[in-house]
């Protein structure tokens, strides 16, 4: 990746910290909140103390994040700290809770069973019964609830769940029944009905602003090329297939959402196609290796995660990928760009975050 280059991102992700960060001080606030649902792709902190194998708080991970490792899935930052650097629920306390909370939990699914070969986890359900905590905390900082609820109102929602139940869940029939008892069509729609229950209790509970981000390219991960890809670098066409069905219903809930509740805003982003551009055109962003991680172990880095102390790649920022899951820190700045202001009108759906933060409900 060319100096040039690095230079020109590292002035766009400053423009995009400072536009929305709600804490930056040279900017002016555009939410007062930012409250964060998810798995490992956006997980700071909160395995880390629980009883799972789906954990990263040891080196390497971190090696380029500050202050080294936390908890995050990267070898630096998320996209969501490219939009604020949020405190996990684990650690959250007092005052801190009203700039919002992440409660992402690596390994964590819409299912319940999503991910247990792995040990504990926070589903969505309890990552939604964790907000409730929060909003009570928020109730008792503000002294009643009308006040507590315009505040809420204001904030940004991000959801970004799916990936785990197809990873760690339906493509794992060894293991979970559900590819026995679903199509990918009636699977998409039982995972579609689950959300839809707990964005609703979101919502019945103060958030007003969703961004709902959809499943990336599951079968063009290291992992997936390494064991189910015949050449080891084309994406396995079945499981995208499928994380496409889920993409497909989750945009239309965002339509359906929109329609049925008025007084709110809903957005979905689109990671799936912000990937296939990184992949299709790498040069243009600076990947060098798209089919292989810069940390782990077997085929291309592709069947284990990193292992703890283990040296990964120097050209990190090279690679689309950091490990055999997840995505390297230079290409989650150029989703979160993409997220934050959309470059193609596929890119986020009907507008993108910066609207979003914007709309005046």
């Amino acid at each position: 990746m060319g100096g040039g280059f690095r230079t020109w991102m590292a002035v766009v992700v400053a423009a995009v910290v400072a536009a929305l960060n709600v804490h930056h001080v040279a900017a002016q606030p555009q939410v007062p909140c930012y409250f964060i649902f998810g798995d490992s792709l956006v997980d700071n902190g909160n395995n880390n103390n629980i009883e799972s194998l789906a954990r990263a708080n040891y080196f390497p991970y971190g090696i380029d994040f500050p202050g080294g490792p936390t908890g995050r899935f990267s070898n630096g930052k998320t996209t969501v700290d490219e939009l604020d650097y949020i405190p996990p629920y684990a650690t959250a306390r007092g005052q801190d809770v009203l700039r919002g909370v992440n409660y992402a939990s690596a390994a964590a699914g819409i299912r319940q069973e999503t991910g247990g070969l792995l040990g504990a986890r926070i589903d969505f359900t309890e990552q939604v019964n964790n907000y409730k905590n929060t909003v009570a905390q928020i109730v008792d900082i503000f002294g009643n609830q009308d006040e507590a609820s315009k505040y809420l109102g204001k904030c940004i929602y991000s959801i970004g769940v799916g990936s785990n139940d197809y990873l760690n869940n339906y493509f794992m029939p060894l293991y979970y029944t559900t590819a026995r008892q679903y199509s990918p069509e009636q699977y998409a729609d039982a995972l579609i009905q689950q959300y839809s229950v707990q964005v609703k209790t979101l919502y019945e509970f103060g958030a007003r602003k969703f961004v709902l981000t959809g499943v990336g390219q599951i079968g063009c991960s290291p992992y997936e090329l390494a064991q189910n890809s015949p050449d080891g670098s084309t994406c396995v066409s079945r499981i995208n297939e499928a994380d496409q069905i889920f993409n497909n219903r989750l945009r239309s809930l965002v339509d359906n959402f929109n329609t049925d509740l008025r007084v709110a805003r809903f957005i979905y982003i689109d990671v799936y196609g912000i990937f296939q551009d990184l992949m299709d055109n790498p040069s243009d962003f600076g990947f060098r290796v798209t089919n292989a991680a810069c940390c782990g172990l077997g085929r291309n880095n592709g069947q284990l995660r990193c292992l703890p102390m283990q040296v990964p790649c120097l050209d990190r920022n090279d690679y689309l990928f950091w490990d055999a899951f997840h995505p390297s820190e230079a290409a989650n700045i150029i989703i979160a760009r993409r997220s934050y202001n959309a470059e193609k009108g596929s890119d986020a759906y009907p507008y993108d975050i910066n609207r979003l933060a914007q709309a005046q409900l």
